[in-house]
């Protein structure tokens, strides 16, 4: 089952047990998704899918921050709330001792020395983890291993 069917199985299970804020979350990763779909004319892939909801998680953790720092404590459970359910939708994501050692792999495999060798590193590994790792996390390891 891809993901855009998976998304439309929950968002009918969402509706039929009555759950209103998991039918409104599932509702708004579709539109997203329905949105590009448009524009492309075509039927997106998973990774592209994966593409959108990372977009999603992303926005929510940055209203997330804003609320905490404004002390709208309300949104900020709404924000949580939401990103748990995106979430349950990504890959599982890879613990940081799997990233430094794909890092590492990368690294050797480019044979990169230096900070200057940052964009190859990281144009090479970020398919490899395809959506298991926050691209920031990633890059912090990354110049670690290059200084």
């Amino acid at each position: 089952m891809s993901l855009s069917e998976r998304l439309n199985e929950d968002m009918k299970q969402a509706m039929k047990s009555q759950d209103k804020f998991r039918l409104s979350v599932i509702r708004m990763v579709r539109s997203s998704v329905k949105n590009l779909e448009i524009d492309e004319r075509r039927t997106l892939s998973d990774d592209e899918v994966i593409g959108i909801l990372k977009r999603e998680l992303k926005q929510r953790k940055e209203s997330l921050q804003e609320f905490a720092n404004a002390g709208r404590d309300d949104l900020a459970e709404t924000a949580k709330a939401e990103i748990a359910i995106i979430s349950e939708y990504l890959p599982e994501q890879l613990s940081e001792g799997e990233i430094k050692q794909l890092v590492e792999q990368t690294i050797q495999e480019i044979g990169a020395s230096s900070k200057s060798d940052m964009g190859k590193v990281m144009g090479a590994l970020m398919p490899k983890l395809n959506g298991r790792a926050d691209g920031k996390t990633v890059n912090q390891i990354v110049q670690q291993f290059l200084q």
